[in-house]
């Protein structure tokens, strides 16, 4: 992954020097133009090795006979052995290469698409701050976002499942406590957030969010799935889940 790593490494770097939407959106276009080149390149090595190991693992079969008949010394099986073990890395080795090349194109591409969804959001829908006794609370077309000026931790969320629980008659519906599969492969810091399964507009939703702003405890709450950031509608308990 040497490679894709370094290329990868362009285009943050192109970001963080200051490049406009156009340039960083034009760097990963060459991005994923230069990983399809290398997953094509991968392709046809692992084709060649395919053929290797395949020869490899014939002579093998033919040497483990020539012993088992005394006709070839035990040394060169072993030597074959070795060689097979040395093909099938080098076989894997490739396969992965293939596949990380697939995982690169499809974050670049969910990046891709989160900017543009991000961009045609703010244009449609300006974003509205109101300001209240324990933070400030604003919201856009898909997301609304509460920075409750209170402390936040896991160890809150007790008084949130209370409250939910006495005012709802049934346990507050937690699709994520913590970091998850799910966090770490968006690459997001989850450990001291909490992901509740509701519509923010639902009864439920709304009943939260009122609590939630009264304790004055952060969160964010989606209206609807945005790639490589919400996978679908819920409200995030917590601070913002930073890129770790």
């Amino acid at each position: 992954m040497t490679i894709l790593a370094l290329l990868l490494a362009c285009v943050v770097a192109s970001a963080q020097t200051g490049a406009g939407p156009a340039e960083v959106n034009g760097s990963s276009t060459k991005l994923i133009e230069a990983t399809q080149q290398y997953k094509a390149s991968s392709k046809e090595l692992l084709t060649i090795q395919e053929e290797e190991f395949k020869k490899a693992t014939a002579r093998l079969e033919e040497l483990r006979l020539l012993v088992s008949e005394g006709l070839v010394a035990k040394a060169e099986l072993e030597t074959g052995e070795q060689t097979l073990a040395t093909l099938r890395a080098q076989l894997d080795a490739t396969k992965k290469q293939v596949t990380d090349s697939d995982h690169m194109i499809a974050e670049i591409q969910a990046d891709q698409e989160l900017a543009k969804s991000q961009a045609a959001m703010r244009a449609r829908a300006p974003v509205k701050l109101v300001s209240m006794k324990y933070g400030s609370f604003s919201a856009s077309a898909n997301i609304l976002r509460f920075s409750g000026a209170a402390p936040w931790s896991l160890g809150g969320l007790g008084g949130v499942q209370s409250f939910f629980s006495a005012t709802f008659g049934r346990a507050l519906p937690t699709s994520a406590v913590g970091q998850s599969t799910t966090h770490n492969q968006l690459r997001y810091d989850h450990r001291n957030a909490v992901d509740v399964a509701l519509h923010p507009d639902s009864t439920e939703g709304k009943g939260l969010i009122t609590y939630l702003q009264s304790q004055g405890i952060p969160f964010l709450a989606f209206r609807a799935a945005i790639p490589g950031v919400a996978t679908g509608p819920h409200i995030h308990i917590g601070r913002p889940s930073h890129r770790l």
